[in-house]
């Protein structure tokens, strides 16, 4: 599948120890469904729905906490890319849902900015 846009990398800066950093340099297996420069998106090893990407930047950004200006694009990049995924998985016309949980109380567990895509069915909500 193609990059969704221009591929922007934001420099190397990863963390040696983070689990998704790990996963983005094949450093840990994983079932990867994309990845350009910018982004890396693998399937969640523990699904909560048919259709359950996770879509990660590579550079290390430990939450949304973290983020500043210069992180607009690879937020853009981010929903270009579940949009495409959605469509390649087949749900877009159905519906799905992007996830974004920052902290702990919200659901954080892995301290890497990380997107869930979500669909293949009914996404009840309040969410949670």
């Amino acid at each position: 599948m193609p990059a969704p846009g221009p591929a922007r990398q934001f420099g190397a800066m990863t963390d040696p120890s983070c689990l998704f950093c790990r996963i983005a340099r094949h450093e840990l297996p994983a079932q990867i469904v994309h990845e350009d420069d910018g982004l890396v998106a693998f399937r969640d090893i523990v699904p909560k729905a048919p259709t359950h990407i996770l879509i990660i930047p590579r550079q290390h950004i430990a939450s949304l906490n973290d983020l500043g200006p210069g992180h607009r694009d690879v937020l853009g990049d981010m929903h270009l890319l579940a949009r495409a995924l959605a469509r390649a998985e087949g749900i877009a016309e159905d519906g799905w849902r992007v996830v974004v949980n920052c902290g702990a109380a919200a659901g954080q567990t892995v301290w890497h900015v990380h997107m869930h895509l979500l669909g293949g069915r009914d996404l009840g909500w309040p969410p949670g």
